[in-house]
Protein backbone atom coordinates (compact mmCIF):
# COMPACT_ATOMS: atom_id res chain seq x y z
CA UNK A 1 0.00 0.00 0.00
CA UNK A 2 2.32 2.31 1.19
CA UNK A 3 4.91 1.59 -2.01
CA UNK A 4 1.41 2.17 -3.89
CA UNK A 5 1.41 5.67 -2.67
CA UNK A 6 4.78 6.70 -3.21
CA UNK A 7 4.73 5.06 -6.74
CA UNK A 8 1.52 7.60 -6.95
CA UNK A 9 2.99 10.42 -5.74
CA UNK A 10 6.29 10.42 -8.03
CA UNK A 11 3.94 9.62 -11.30
CA UNK A 12 1.83 13.24 -9.68
CA UNK A 13 5.77 15.03 -9.43
CA UNK A 14 6.50 13.79 -12.93
CA UNK A 15 3.24 14.51 -14.48
CA UNK A 16 3.46 18.03 -12.97
CA UNK A 17 7.23 18.54 -13.72
CA UNK A 18 6.43 17.85 -17.93
CA UNK A 19 3.11 19.35 -17.52
CA UNK A 20 1.31 16.96 -18.26
CA UNK A 21 -1.96 18.48 -19.84
CA UNK A 22 0.35 20.64 -21.41
CA UNK A 23 2.73 18.44 -23.20
CA UNK A 24 -0.61 16.26 -24.50
CA UNK A 25 -1.85 19.12 -26.46
CA UNK A 26 1.07 19.40 -27.98
CA UNK A 27 1.67 16.20 -28.70
CA UNK A 28 -1.97 16.41 -30.16
CA UNK A 29 -1.10 19.27 -32.57
CA UNK A 30 1.66 17.26 -34.00
CA UNK A 31 -0.31 14.35 -34.28
CA UNK A 32 -2.94 16.59 -35.96
CA UNK A 33 0.29 17.92 -38.67
CA UNK A 34 1.22 14.30 -39.26
CA UNK A 35 -2.05 13.33 -40.26
CA UNK A 36 -2.46 16.23 -42.50
CA UNK A 37 0.54 15.67 -44.47
CA UNK A 38 0.52 11.96 -44.32
CA UNK A 39 -0.60 10.00 -47.65
CA UNK A 40 -0.62 6.83 -46.12
CA UNK A 41 -0.73 7.38 -42.04
CA UNK A 42 2.31 5.25 -40.67
CA UNK A 43 1.36 4.09 -37.18
CA UNK A 44 4.85 3.42 -36.20
CA UNK A 45 5.95 6.46 -36.98
CA UNK A 46 2.43 8.46 -35.32
CA UNK A 47 3.58 6.45 -31.87
CA UNK A 48 7.46 8.05 -32.00
CA UNK A 49 5.91 11.03 -32.82
CA UNK A 50 3.67 11.10 -29.90
CA UNK A 51 6.34 9.85 -27.77
CA UNK A 52 9.13 11.84 -29.09
CA UNK A 53 6.84 15.26 -28.72
CA UNK A 54 6.38 14.54 -25.19
CA UNK A 55 9.77 14.41 -24.17
CA UNK A 56 9.95 17.14 -25.82
CA UNK A 57 8.15 19.04 -24.51
CA UNK A 58 8.40 17.33 -21.01
CA UNK A 59 12.28 18.28 -20.99
CA UNK A 60 11.30 22.00 -21.82
CA UNK A 61 8.57 22.11 -19.08
CA UNK A 62 11.28 20.26 -16.62
CA UNK A 63 14.28 23.11 -17.58
CA UNK A 64 11.70 25.52 -17.31
CA UNK A 65 10.92 24.88 -13.83
CA UNK A 66 14.56 24.51 -12.78
CA UNK A 67 15.28 27.67 -13.80
CA UNK A 68 12.28 29.33 -12.36
CA UNK A 69 11.72 27.47 -9.02
CA UNK A 70 12.35 30.89 -7.15
CA UNK A 71 9.81 32.92 -9.02
CA UNK A 72 7.50 29.81 -8.73
CA UNK A 73 7.82 29.49 -5.51
CA UNK A 74 6.12 33.02 -4.72
CA UNK A 75 3.62 32.23 -6.79
CA UNK A 76 -0.08 30.21 -5.61
CA UNK A 77 -1.04 28.48 -8.80
CA UNK A 78 3.02 27.39 -9.11
CA UNK A 79 4.01 26.74 -5.46
CA UNK A 80 3.06 23.24 -4.68
CA UNK A 81 5.45 22.31 -7.86
CA UNK A 82 7.36 19.61 -6.99
CA UNK A 83 10.74 21.59 -7.24
CA UNK A 84 9.53 24.34 -5.11
CA UNK A 85 7.66 22.41 -3.02
CA UNK A 86 10.60 20.18 -2.18
CA UNK A 87 9.50 17.24 -3.29
CA UNK A 88 12.29 16.88 -6.17
CA UNK A 89 15.40 18.11 -5.96
CA UNK A 90 17.39 20.18 -8.85
CA UNK A 91 19.77 17.60 -9.66
CA UNK A 92 16.82 14.93 -10.19
CA UNK A 93 15.15 17.57 -12.34
CA UNK A 94 18.22 18.01 -14.01
CA UNK A 95 19.01 14.20 -14.56
CA UNK A 96 15.02 13.67 -15.79
CA UNK A 97 15.47 17.13 -18.14
CA UNK A 98 18.42 15.79 -19.82
CA UNK A 99 17.37 12.41 -19.87
CA UNK A 100 13.88 13.63 -22.07
CA UNK A 101 15.78 15.62 -24.25
CA UNK A 102 18.13 12.89 -25.14
CA UNK A 103 15.28 10.35 -25.16
CA UNK A 104 13.15 13.17 -27.33
CA UNK A 105 15.96 13.82 -29.79
CA UNK A 106 16.96 10.46 -30.77
CA UNK A 107 13.17 9.12 -31.44
CA UNK A 108 12.80 12.28 -33.12
CA UNK A 109 15.84 11.99 -35.66
CA UNK A 110 14.70 7.99 -35.90
CA UNK A 111 11.62 9.71 -38.04
CA UNK A 112 13.67 11.79 -39.65
CA UNK A 113 16.69 14.21 -39.22
CA UNK A 114 14.26 17.51 -40.06
CA UNK A 115 12.36 16.41 -37.19
CA UNK A 116 14.96 15.96 -34.77
CA UNK A 117 16.12 19.26 -35.66
CA UNK A 118 12.98 21.72 -35.16
CA UNK A 119 12.50 19.53 -31.92
CA UNK A 120 15.77 20.44 -30.71
CA UNK A 121 15.21 23.90 -31.75
CA UNK A 122 12.19 24.02 -29.81
CA UNK A 123 13.87 22.94 -26.86
CA UNK A 124 16.55 25.41 -27.50
CA UNK A 125 14.57 28.28 -27.87
CA UNK A 126 12.42 27.44 -24.62
CA UNK A 127 15.01 27.01 -22.34
CA UNK A 128 17.89 29.31 -23.36
CA UNK A 129 15.69 31.86 -24.71
CA UNK A 130 12.50 32.43 -23.68
CA UNK A 131 12.19 31.34 -20.26
CA UNK A 132 15.37 33.87 -19.31
CA UNK A 133 13.85 36.36 -20.96
CA UNK A 134 10.66 36.32 -18.82
CA UNK A 135 11.88 38.40 -15.93
CA UNK A 136 13.60 40.87 -18.22
CA UNK A 137 10.93 42.16 -21.21
CA UNK A 138 7.25 41.59 -22.06
CA UNK A 139 9.47 40.69 -25.37
CA UNK A 140 9.68 36.98 -24.28
CA UNK A 141 6.32 36.35 -25.38
CA UNK A 142 7.39 36.99 -29.02
CA UNK A 143 10.48 34.49 -28.14
CA UNK A 144 8.29 31.49 -26.67
CA UNK A 145 5.88 32.04 -29.62
CA UNK A 146 8.30 30.58 -31.94
CA UNK A 147 9.21 27.09 -30.08
CA UNK A 148 5.33 27.32 -29.42
CA UNK A 149 4.27 27.17 -32.78
CA UNK A 150 6.36 23.84 -34.03
CA UNK A 151 4.12 21.17 -32.75
CA UNK A 152 1.69 21.68 -35.55
CA UNK A 153 4.45 21.83 -38.23
CA UNK A 154 6.49 19.19 -36.63
CA UNK A 155 3.92 16.72 -37.22
CA UNK A 156 3.75 17.74 -41.22
CA UNK A 157 7.82 17.59 -41.57
CA UNK A 158 7.55 13.83 -39.56
CA UNK A 159 5.53 12.99 -42.66
CA UNK A 160 7.09 14.75 -45.47
CA UNK A 161 10.91 15.23 -44.62
CA UNK A 162 10.16 18.65 -46.08
CA UNK A 163 9.65 22.00 -44.47
CA UNK A 164 7.88 24.31 -46.98
CA UNK A 165 4.68 26.90 -47.28
CA UNK A 166 2.71 23.97 -45.93
CA UNK A 167 4.88 23.47 -42.77
CA UNK A 168 5.05 27.62 -43.03
CA UNK A 169 1.44 28.43 -42.76
CA UNK A 170 0.59 25.75 -39.96
CA UNK A 171 3.59 27.60 -37.95
CA UNK A 172 1.89 30.89 -38.79
CA UNK A 173 -1.35 29.59 -37.18
CA UNK A 174 -0.06 28.40 -34.03
CA UNK A 175 2.54 31.76 -33.76
CA UNK A 176 -0.07 34.34 -33.88
CA UNK A 177 -2.43 32.53 -32.00
CA UNK A 178 -0.39 32.40 -29.32
CA UNK A 179 -0.27 36.32 -28.58
CA UNK A 180 -3.59 36.69 -27.59
CA UNK A 181 -3.94 33.33 -25.65
CA UNK A 182 -0.86 34.62 -23.87
CA UNK A 183 -1.52 37.86 -23.19
CA UNK A 184 -5.55 36.56 -21.64
CA UNK A 185 -3.26 34.66 -19.37
CA UNK A 186 -0.69 37.82 -18.53
CA UNK A 187 -4.15 39.50 -17.92
CA UNK A 188 -5.67 36.97 -15.73
CA UNK A 189 -2.68 36.45 -13.96
CA UNK A 190 -1.08 39.85 -13.83
CA UNK A 191 -0.69 40.64 -10.16
CA UNK A 192 0.95 37.17 -9.19
CA UNK A 193 3.50 37.25 -12.31
CA UNK A 194 4.21 40.58 -10.80
CA UNK A 195 4.84 39.23 -7.55
CA UNK A 196 7.40 36.74 -9.08
CA UNK A 197 8.62 39.24 -10.99
CA UNK A 198 7.04 38.42 -14.36
CA UNK A 199 5.15 40.64 -16.38
CA UNK A 200 4.12 39.75 -19.91
CA UNK A 201 1.71 42.05 -20.83
CA UNK A 202 3.23 43.71 -24.23
CA UNK A 203 2.71 47.29 -22.45
CA UNK A 204 3.62 46.25 -19.41
CA UNK A 205 0.04 46.84 -18.15
CA UNK A 206 -3.70 45.74 -18.25
CA UNK A 207 -4.64 48.67 -20.30
CA UNK A 208 -6.35 49.75 -23.76
CA UNK A 209 -2.90 49.50 -25.87
CA UNK A 210 -2.71 46.00 -24.66
CA UNK A 211 -6.08 44.76 -25.65
CA UNK A 212 -5.79 46.57 -28.69
CA UNK A 213 -2.55 44.41 -29.86
CA UNK A 214 -4.90 41.51 -28.66
CA UNK A 215 -7.23 42.04 -31.38
CA UNK A 216 -4.50 42.92 -34.12
CA UNK A 217 -2.95 39.70 -33.60
CA UNK A 218 -6.02 37.75 -33.69
CA UNK A 219 -6.93 39.57 -36.48
CA UNK A 220 -3.28 38.22 -38.04
CA UNK A 221 -4.12 34.42 -36.97
CA UNK A 222 -7.59 34.12 -38.37
CA UNK A 223 -6.51 35.52 -41.48
CA UNK A 224 -3.74 33.14 -41.86
CA UNK A 225 -5.89 30.34 -40.60
CA UNK A 226 -7.62 30.62 -43.67
CA UNK A 227 -5.44 31.05 -46.48
CA UNK A 228 -5.08 27.94 -47.54
CA UNK A 229 -8.73 27.84 -49.24
CA UNK A 230 -7.18 30.37 -51.62
CA UNK A 231 -5.07 27.46 -53.29
CA UNK A 232 -2.01 29.21 -52.88
CA UNK A 233 -0.47 26.79 -50.09
CA UNK A 234 0.80 23.86 -51.86
CA UNK A 235 -0.48 20.51 -50.73
CA UNK A 236 -2.51 22.28 -47.88
CA UNK A 237 -5.89 23.38 -48.54
CA UNK A 238 -9.25 24.22 -47.27
CA UNK A 239 -12.65 23.75 -48.62
CA UNK A 240 -14.54 26.69 -48.15
CA UNK A 241 -17.50 25.29 -45.70
CA UNK A 242 -14.28 24.35 -43.36
CA UNK A 243 -12.52 28.26 -43.82
CA UNK A 244 -16.35 29.64 -42.75
CA UNK A 245 -16.60 27.31 -39.37
CA UNK A 246 -12.72 28.62 -38.59
CA UNK A 247 -13.33 32.36 -39.76
CA UNK A 248 -16.43 31.83 -37.35
CA UNK A 249 -14.65 30.31 -34.74
CA UNK A 250 -12.25 33.31 -35.02
CA UNK A 251 -14.77 35.69 -34.66
CA UNK A 252 -15.97 34.27 -31.90
CA UNK A 253 -12.14 34.98 -30.06
CA UNK A 254 -11.95 38.52 -31.90
CA UNK A 255 -15.24 39.29 -30.24
CA UNK A 256 -14.10 38.70 -27.03
CA UNK A 257 -10.95 40.72 -27.43
CA UNK A 258 -12.77 43.55 -28.82
CA UNK A 259 -15.31 43.38 -25.30
CA UNK A 260 -12.38 43.18 -23.55
CA UNK A 261 -10.98 46.16 -24.91
CA UNK A 262 -14.00 48.02 -24.29
CA UNK A 263 -14.45 46.67 -20.81
CA UNK A 264 -11.13 45.89 -19.70
CA UNK A 265 -12.11 42.69 -16.91
CA UNK A 266 -10.61 40.10 -15.95
CA UNK A 267 -14.04 37.70 -16.83
CA UNK A 268 -13.34 39.06 -20.46
CA UNK A 269 -9.63 37.90 -20.25
CA UNK A 270 -10.73 34.37 -19.25
CA UNK A 271 -13.65 34.19 -21.68
CA UNK A 272 -10.84 35.33 -24.22
CA UNK A 273 -8.48 32.70 -23.31
CA UNK A 274 -10.85 29.61 -22.94
CA UNK A 275 -12.06 30.38 -26.45
CA UNK A 276 -8.45 30.63 -27.77
CA UNK A 277 -8.14 27.09 -26.21
CA UNK A 278 -11.26 26.21 -28.12
CA UNK A 279 -9.83 27.63 -31.09
CA UNK A 280 -6.70 25.73 -31.27
CA UNK A 281 -8.23 22.62 -30.50
CA UNK A 282 -11.11 22.97 -32.97
CA UNK A 283 -9.18 24.50 -35.74
CA UNK A 284 -6.30 21.20 -35.63
CA UNK A 285 -9.44 18.86 -35.75
CA UNK A 286 -11.30 20.81 -39.03
CA UNK A 287 -8.32 20.99 -40.94
CA UNK A 288 -7.79 16.93 -40.55
CA UNK A 289 -11.54 15.80 -40.71
CA UNK A 290 -11.70 18.21 -44.42
CA UNK A 291 -8.07 16.88 -45.44
CA UNK A 292 -10.38 13.03 -45.35
CA UNK A 293 -13.57 14.35 -46.24
CA UNK A 294 -12.50 15.25 -49.57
Amino acid sequence: MKTAVINNNILSDFKQLTKFGLSLSVVFSSIAGYLLAAEIIDYKILILLAIGGYCMVGASNAFNQIIERVPDSLMMRTKNRPIPAGRLSVTNAMIIAVILTIFGVLILYSINPKTALFGAISIFLYTSAYTPLKPITPLSVFVGAIPGAIPFMLGWVAATGQFGIEAGILFMIQFFWQFPHFWAIGWLQFDEYKKAGFNLMPTGEKNKKASKLIIIYTIFMLLVSIVPVFKITGALYLHPVSALIIFILGVVMLFYGIKLHKEQTDVLARKLMLSSVLYITLIQIIYVIDKFLH
